[in-house]
């Protein structure tokens, strides 16, 4: 498997964290993919609306054959699967899987764009990506550990399971 995609993983409802658990299971299983390693859960406060309760992350290391968009599908009917439902941005959800790096690829799709729009200020996204890889760096040579500097741990609390 020639290509490496770094995908986070969030929930906030219906048991995030075995949300998170059974996601990781169903990643692994994922057809012309492997997960070749997945970070600690961390809690977070929600990054948009606050009248939700708060999230559980993480992140997964995949190794994969498929392309970006084919990839994006495959986590779209996972994220189905858990009954996903899109009313609001940034809302409350039973899990939402995001490819957040792929390679050292730029993509801008309508829909995908890696790096993740907006991961270099989610504290809840870079923590657990420099457990994966502290020597990490973005396609324009930024590196996690530049990422984290400018990134405060603020209320993200790493769980112990």
């Amino acid at each position: 498997m020639n290509n490496i995609a770094y995908v986070a993983l969030g929930s906030n409802l219906d048991d995030p964290i075995g949300q998170l658990q059974q996601a990781q299971l169903e990643l692994a299983n994922l057809p012309a993919c492997e997960l070749l390693a997945t970070s600690s859960l961390y809690a977070s406060k929600p990054m948009g609306p606050q009248d939700q309760p708060d999230y559980v992350n993480a992140v997964v290391k995949l190794a994969t054959e498929l392309q970006p968009i084919a990839l994006l599908d495959a986590l779209q009917q996972l994220e189905n699967e858990h009954q996903r439902v899109r009313q609001r941005r940034w809302g409350p959800r039973t899990l939402d899987l995001d490819i957040v790096l792929y390679n050292q690829q730029r993509i801008d799709q309508p829909r995908l764009q890696v790096p993740h729009i907006g991961m270099h200020e989610r504290n809840f996204v870079l923590y657990p990506l420099a457990e994966l890889d502290s020597n990490l760096q973005l396609p324009d040579g930024t590196s996690i550990a530049e990422l984290l500097d400018n990134c405060p741990l603020a209320d993200l609390i790493k769980l112990e399971l």
